[in-house]
């Protein structure tokens, strides 16, 4: 897969690059992003550490603002997994309870009295200053939803299939956790990050883009939208 990943490396690589604050009125509604991050280096030039998309109809922008803006959580899987590594790194014991899901306003009830509500708020800042201080992104347009899916998924496995796609040996991601108390589910997902070198794990090693592919992908990048 190396040749492929090289391949869409020096595509996203020659894309409007956008950093936070980004101007929304260049985010298409529908499409894909693709994610880097300040220290990561692959195929010679910027390492793509995470791609991303959105399941409802019109709401990339708002699935970024979830990611870069919106300090819940529970509400994007790439925030949870930001705060795990820093805790992690600074072996904050707090990382336990970032492991609750309170979603719901029963679940908010029933970890009330066991939750510091200031101490997840100052970890949700600290995970939006990391986001935006580090990361940086390009985005495609793709109105169709089962055609975004399909090519978020095969470029995710294309770039984890690649065996010159190295993380850093600082890459914060590194420091997703192991600790015995988690759940088996959340176990796996951080040795996914871990071994991966990406802050995805869905979509691993599953079926890559081939050479023409490619090049259907590259008509995608271009397409122009409003």
């Amino acid at each position: 897969m190396s040749r492929e990943c090289d391949k869409i490396h020096g595509l996203f690589n020659g894309m409007e690059r956008f950093n936070f604050p980004f101007d929304e009125a260049k985010i298409p509604l529908n499409g894909i992003y693709v994610l880097f991050e300040k220290g990561e280096k692959g195929h010679g030039t910027s390492r793509i550490v995470r791609i991303g998309t959105h399941t409802g109809k019109n709401q990339l922008r708002s699935r970024l603002m979830q990611h870069f803006i919106n300090e819940n959580k529970d509400r994007s899987i790439f925030r949870k997994n930001i705060g795990r590594a820093l805790l992690s790194k600074a072996r904050d014991i707090f990382l336990e309870k970032w492991e609750i899901d309170l979603t719901t306003r029963e679940a908010k009830e029933r970890h009330s009295g066991s939750i510091d509500f200031e101490k997840q708020k100052e970890v949700e800042k600290k995970v939006t200053k990391y986001i935006q201080d580090n990361f940086s992104l390009v985005v495609f347009r793709v109105d169709d939803k089962e055609k975004r899916l399909e090519l978020e998924s095969r470029i995710i496995s294309t770039v984890s299939l690649c065996g010159e796609c190295k993380a850093s040996e600082n890459w914060a991601g590194s420091y997703c956790p192991s600790e015995k108390y988690q759940t088996k589910r959340v176990y796996n997902n951080c040795l996914k990050i871990r071994q991966s070198g990406l802050w995805n794990v869905n979509e691993l090693c599953k079926e890559p883009l081939s050479e023409k592919d490619v090049g259907e992908l590259k008509a995608a990048c271009n397409k122009p939208f409003p």
